[in-house]
């Protein structure tokens, strides 16, 4: 019956039509208990679904709403309750030894105060969550691992600025977007969405606001640019801000870790290393441990921009390296002391930071017995390193994993046993995103392949599944060539069914393919230069060589078709263009972006097995190669095309990819797709072989007759006339005297 009753009692807290709306999401009934976030989310989807616009506002802002209070109920009670007197563990618990503390604790006396804290701190955090949130409590608001998933993509601002739209109420529909749009920036239809929402005249400018940001960030970028422009003292207290904003929201991640632990699948209690054993002991291990590492994870999530992916390196330290500059440009000694004392907390050989200090001290002059790193970094660090040691533990004793987001942790905390093994890993940082070195195939690959050829990219660095980027396969030389024989195809009118008309996938561009037979007969009958023709045989087969032995070592594959293929924009139509060059496909399926499934069935070319792009220039603007999510729409892999780049990938459903319009200039490729059934092999590729070697054969014999002969006397007659045929290919009749 509450269930029923929700809907029409958020509809009763709707402001009355035409009245204002307050800007952003404003709470809609101050001082009610939060409902279930889950419940208000669902029921906000399917009003929306039902185009009810007007009740899915108000059930998605409530969703976010009590989303947001109980995150702030965790984080406030678990302060309170830990500063309640007598919340502490006794000392020796924590291994620290107490003045007068007699003889060792016996295990079942240590284990009563473990227990008998835990259930004290268990009811105070349910007391006062009680109070916060209502009868009930946190465990009444309960959200699962994949709707806090689909808060922190901000999912409910997609639904939500659709329905704003549909009320007429573009500036909430703007903000909305745009605070989508921040956290999810490679979504293509809220990118277009976007655009259409600036071309609006009833959207101003600050319109776009971000309605979720964490506030550190914005005073974090207000004080690089105030440092920018040579302003210290005016960066100084954005930049102190900043730094308290981060701490902050570590605390709130910190407290969301504490939440309610959810029964986990057996691949992610495996990846963790922290899966309970059935015993009391081992659960409690085991959800610590997770809690841990949560907890550690909050330094990395707290240093990612929404919508980025890997976090500001050296996010705490870099801001206390510019508190100490600032502090000391105005003259601030004893404060750029404190800061660069705490910068050499975390790195104390930094030989930068210590001649900064002395440099701070020999100005100051006396010292200063007080003076000291910040008491804020001094609790985070010391903290940081109690859960580092217990994470290492057990790592160590237990087979847990951790995966250390921090760069400056002493080598000494760490377990002689465990230091090679996260030295390797600490190679992989995820921040090291610097574009990989090339590397020979051969590196990844034990054959020998091409000379030349590197991988840039791999499936990993993709964001995806068998996905390669290779440079190499062709010379700047034969890129011209093959562009050249495009150009003259081209003007000869041989485009292989497009007829350079305009592309079947845009208005605004032209479309111009060539296949290898059709270069063959071309090059057969004069109209391009042979050498071309050639060169595109010989490339395509390069190509396959190369897949299949990346890909495919141990299974043959054939070419299906090959096709050299050109996109040139059209001048005049490209001002706020905001289609695709080519859309979101998969190459041996139809792909079904609603469901995310891929039906491998006719009209797909169902036999294609894998596909490969080999670009030959880069003088164009856009035409960028893009995969994406199964939904067509999230973006995560982009490739530039350049000369001899090929990018090369499975022609499945977990391949969608697409083309970005290309907006001026021409945009020139080989694409090429391979199978493994030999049926489908191309015969068009053999035919063009053959034309080839039989033009070939022709100028070879030609250029043989054309050669002098060594001897000086004529050839006799009937040897002259030995090889002449006619058309039927029978001896010429001679012809009679009369």
């Amino acid at each position: 019956m509450l269930r029923l009753l929700r809907p029409l009692l958020l509809l009763l807290l709707l402001l009355p039509p035409g009245s204002p709306e307050p800007p952003g999401l404003a709470q809609l009934s101050p001082g009610a208990p939060p409902q279930a976030p889950d419940l208000l989310y669902a029921d906000g989807l399917r009003a929306y679904a039902a185009g009810a616009w007007a009740p899915a506002v108000a059930l998605l802002r409530e969703a976010l709403r009590s989303q947001a209070a109980l995150g702030r109920a965790r984080l406030d009670c678990g302060a309170s309750c830990a500063a309640e007197p007598g919340a502490a563990l006794p000392a020796v618990l924590l291994g620290a030894p107490e003045p007068d503390s007699g003889p060792e604790p016996t295990q079942g006396s240590w284990e009563q105060q473990l227990l008998r804290a835990a259930l004290r701190r268990a009811d105070c955090l349910t007391q006062c969550a009680a109070r916060r949130l209502g009868p009930g409590g946190a465990a009444r608001l309960r959200v699962v691992r994949a709707l806090r998933d689909a808060f922190r993509r901000r999912e409910p601002y997609n639904y939500l600025q659709r329905a704003y739209y549909q009320l007429k109420k573009l500036d909430l529909a703007a903000a909305a977007a745009h605070t989508f749009f921040v956290a999810n920036p490679m979504h293509l239809q809220m990118r277009e969405d976007m655009a259409k929402y600036r071309r609006m005249s009833g959207v101003q400018p600050q319109s776009f606001r971000d309605l979720e940001t964490p506030p550190h960030w914005a005073v974090y970028d207000t004080s690089l640019e105030l440092l920018g422009r040579q302003e210290a003292g005016l960066a100084l207290p954005r930049l102190e801000e900043a730094l308290q904003g981060s701490l902050a929201q570590m605390e709130s991640c910190r407290a969301d870790c504490e939440g309610p632990e959810e029964q986990q699948g057996a691949e992610e209690e495996e990846e963790d290393g922290a899966g309970s054993q059935g015993g009391l002991y081992e659960a409690i291990a085991g959800h610590w441990v997770r809690v841990l590492q949560c907890r550690q994870r909050c330094v990395e999530e707290t240093a990612t921009r929404p919508g980025r992916s890997f976090p500001v390196p050296d996010f705490l330290p870099s801001q206390l390296r510019r508190l100490h500059e600032a502090h000391a440009q105005v003259g601030n000694l004893s404060q750029a002391i404190e800061n660069v004392l705490s910068v050499l907390l975390f790195y104390p050989e930094d030989e930068a930071a210590k001649g900064a200090l002395n440099q701070y001290q020999a100005q100051l002059g006396e010292p200063r017995p007080g003076l000291g790193p910040r008491e804020d970094i001094q609790r985070f660090i010391l903290r940081s390193l109690g859960e580092k040691r217990q994470l290492y533990y057990a790592m160590e004793h237990l087979g847990t994993s951790f995966k250390d987001p921090d760069p400056w942790t002493p080598e000494a905390l760490i377990p002689e046993a465990l230091r090679e093994k996260l030295r390797e890993d600490q190679e992989k940082r995820p921040w090291d995103h610097e574009p990989p070195k090339p590397k020979p195939l051969t590196y990844w690959k034990d054959v020998l392949l091409l000379e030349g050829v590197t991988l840039t990219q791999d499936s990993r660095q993709l964001n995806g599944s068998e996905r390669a980027v290779l440079d190499g396969l062709l010379t700047p030389a034969e890129c011209g060539v093959l562009l050249q024989l495009s150009k003259d195809a081209a003007g000869a009118g041989a485009r292989s069914g497009y007829r350079g008309r305009r592309s079947p996938h845009t208005p605004h561009e032209r479309f111009e393919g060539l296949t290898v037979l059709k270069a063959a007969q071309l090059a057969r009958s004069g109209t391009v230069g042979s050498q071309g023709a050639k060169l595109l045989l010989e490339v395509s087969e390069r190509v396959r060589t190369l897949t299949q032995a990346y890909f495919s070592p141990e299974r043959p594959l054939h070419l299906s078709f090959t096709h050299l293929v050109c996109r040139s924009a059209i001048e005049g139509e490209q001002e706020q263009r905001m289609d695709l060059s080519h859309p979101v496909h998969a190459d041996n399926c139809v792909l079904d972006p609603d469901t995310g499934e891929c039906w491998r069935e006719p009209p797909a070319y169902t036999y294609r097995d894998y596909s490969g792009l080999l670009y030959l220039n880069d003088d164009f603007q856009g035409g960028d190669l893009f995969f994406t999510e199964p939904n067509a729409l999230t973006v995560t892999a982009r490739v530039r095309p350049r000369c001899g780049r090929l990018v090369a990938f499975s022609s499945g459903g977990e391949n969608p990819h697409g083309v970005w319009a290309v907006t001026r200039g021409r945009r020139c490729a080989l694409a090429l797709w391979h199978t493994w059934a030999p049926e489908h092999r191309e015969q068009e590729w053999l035919e063009a072989k053959e034309l080839l070697q039989e033009s070939e054969e022709e100028e070879e014999e030609e250029e043989e007759e054309e050669m002098p002969s060594k001897d000086p006397s004529p050839e006799p007659p009937s040897r002259r006339h030995q090889g002449v045929r006619d058309k039927a290919g029978k001896p010429p009749r001679a012809r009679e005297e009369l």
